[in-house]
């Protein structure tokens, strides 16, 4: 199969972590756990923590500007501003439209999208869809997670998993060289949802003391069962975005995985038959980011020269919903 030419490009890239770093030990003055038990099970070291001041739209809005400054973009030249975030600042307006504010891209059409940790490929595949069908030339596309904020810290299942932080992509027209994306493949199952959800503080169980006295609020994971089918889901995901490319595993220079866990990065590594020298790691230094990790990770690799011109690098991710989805880009 030919390898198709692009529709768009990724035109600059951009991130953003807050300063504060939260060890492993840390973790361990306040809850039942300790930096062995921690490193062992997930690969974390430490993740990054937003202040309460700090919200995630303003997150958004400086990774946003890096990549737009990358990217040679203006404000006034971006027609799409796409938010994708598990933990939006507040119900309404959309993050998006308060990161809009921040930017000044008063041109643009904004709106937040929610597929959890895949929610950064489903929304470059939309930037592409939007762009392909002429509603615009120039994409904005942020992901933004201030996973501290839906934490239960008193479960160490999940607290000592995430971390806070965003990532940004200028995404345009392709000029016809070759760059871009290349393929893409996503999936959901709905029928998994209760695997890794908040189950109150929605329409369906509206937020009240008993909904916050109990924390059903806050995120629940069936760590096992998410262990299980990230790998088989993600494994397949790569297989189905080479194929639409036209590529085998060979052809991959970096693969860009989400970084929920060591041991579901190397495991989805080895299916996907591409070796671990050649995939990109941050799980150690951040944890998990939601949809922020594959763009942070995408930035730092480019900036540390994994990736540059004629490279071509696959991202696949994997969250609640359940979602999943992988991507071949062209740089």
């Amino acid at each position: 199969m030919q390898t198709p030419m692009p529709i768009v490009e990724i035109a600059g890239t951009g991130r953003f972590l807050p300063d504060n770093v939260v060890t492993n030990d840390d973790l361990a003055k306040r809850m039942d756990t300790s930096d062995e038990w921690i490193q062992t099970r997930t690969g974390i070291r430490e993740r990054r923590i937003a202040p309460p001041e700090l919200w995630a739209a303003q997150m958004g809005t400086e990774a946003a500007r890096k990549a737009m400054e990358k990217a040679g973009v203006e404000p006034g030249e971006v027609d799409i501003l796409i938010v994708s975030t598990a933990t939006p600042d507040r119900w309404l307006p959309s993050t998006a439209c308060d990161m809009q504010s921040l930017i000044g891209c008063d041109n643009a059409l904004a709106f937040d999208l929610m597929a959890a940790c895949t929610g950064h490929l489903y929304a470059l595949t939309m930037a592409e869809g939007y762009i392909a069908a002429g509603r615009g030339e120039v994409a904005l596309v942020v992901a933004a997670e201030k996973m501290s904020a839906i934490m239960d810290w008193d479960d160490r299942s999940t607290a000592v998993l995430f971390g806070d932080g965003a990532g940004a992509a200028v995404v345009r027209k392709a000029d016809g060289s070759g760059r871009g994306i290349l393929s893409s493949h996503h999936r959901s199952d709905g029928k998994l949802a209760e695997l890794l959800y908040r189950p109150g503080g929605g329409a369906v169980e509206p937020l009240s003391q008993t909904v916050l006295d109990e924390g059903r609020h806050l995120l629940k994971m069936e760590g096992r069962e998410i262990f299980k089918n990230a790998v088989r889901s993600m494994a397949e995901a790569c297989d189905l975005a080479l194929q639409k490319a036209g590529l085998t595993a060979s052809d991959i220079d970096l693969l860009v995985p989400h970084q929920a866990n060591i041991r579901i990065i190397e495991a989805t590594a080895k299916y996907a038959g591409i070796p671990m020298d050649k995939v990109y790691v941050n799980v150690d230094r951040y944890g998990n980011m939601s949809s922020a990790t594959v763009p942070i990770a995408f930035d730092e690799a480019i900036e540390q020269g994994r990736l540059g011109p004629g490279s071509t690098a696959m991202t696949v991710a994997f969250g609640a919903g359940l979602t999943w989805g992988a991507m071949t880009i062209r740089l």
